[in-house]
């Protein structure tokens, strides 16, 4: 699972999930450029982790809802690093509001970040990996919120099912450029973001409803993320990995611990 001096974007990557990512990335071997919008601080914290691994780190502020700074962004990487070897799109953003009384700002804006900045991230890494040659990985970070119609998410639950199938039409139509492209579906992985949310307590005691008996680890998602990115898995592509501990399956939310 090493993906020694591979040269790798990731997105929203100053905490969270993408924190988790970008440093395990660095601890397999990898030379990673960090993207944050609006946490930098925490952002340096991350590149002092990975360069206290040995690698080197780059640290780059863009919004993925605009085009033009994503396609920036992909150009610093390449030229702070030499070429681009492989994308995680990971940044997201999500409101938690019913349909009917939704803001619509906060709903568009969940599906300008969450889908078009994962489709802008895609398109602009491609083409950088597709100039320079030599083929690469792309990992899309999306959600189970793709296949699941979870209430009070109906934007996020878009965004997600749309990033699936964007994820898979680009596998298609990047073999022929030995760009392989896969997905992640995480389940309820303890991140600030989930703070947003939900309290602690609820957290809590929502972690010890999941059949494994809690929340997933931001590192857990990372480790995956390297397997998918590293040559071990060089014959994957188009596929979507599922990590959430079991929450997803039918029976959890019902089951009795005293029964059989």
């Amino acid at each position: 699972m090493q993906v020694t001096d591979k040269n790798i974007l990731v997105t929203g990557s100053s905490r969270g999930i993408g924190r988790g990512v970008a440093v395990e990335l660095a601890r397999a071997g990898a030379n990673v450029a960090i993207n944050y919008r609006s946490h930098p601080d925490e952002a340096e914290e991350v590149a002092e982790e990975i360069r206290a691994l040995g690698r080197q780190a780059l640290v780059l502020q863009a919004d993925v809802s605009e085009q033009g700074a994503v396609e920036e962004l992909v150009r610093k990487t390449a030229e702070g690093f030499g070429r681009l070897d492989g994308f995680v799109s990971n940044a997201a953003y999500s409101d938690r509001e019913s349909m009917v009384d939704a803001d619509m700002d906060g709903f568009r804006r969940t599906i300008d970040v969450s889908m078009w900045g994962a489709f802008y991230g895609v398109r602009a890494s491609a083409q950088q990996m597709i100039k320079q040659g030599g083929g690469g990985s792309i990992v899309v970070v999306s959600s189970p919120h793709g296949v699941i119609p979870i209430p009070t998410a109906m934007a996020y639950n878009m965004a997600k099912a749309a990033v699936d199938h964007m994820a898979r039409t680009a596998a298609i139509e990047l073999a022929k450029h030995r760009i392989r492209v896969n997905t992640i579906h995480p389940g309820w992985i303890d991140t600030p973001g989930e703070r947003k949310f939900f309290s602690e307590e609820q957290l809590n005691q929502g972690a010890a409803n999941i059949p494994w008996g809690r929340m997933g680890r931001p590192d857990e998602i990372g480790r995956l993320a390297v397997f998918m990115m590293s040559n071990d898995c060089d014959y994957m592509t188009g596929s979507t990995v599922l990590m959430d501990g079991g929450i997803s399956l039918p029976w959890w939310s019902k089951r009795d611990e005293g029964k059989q």
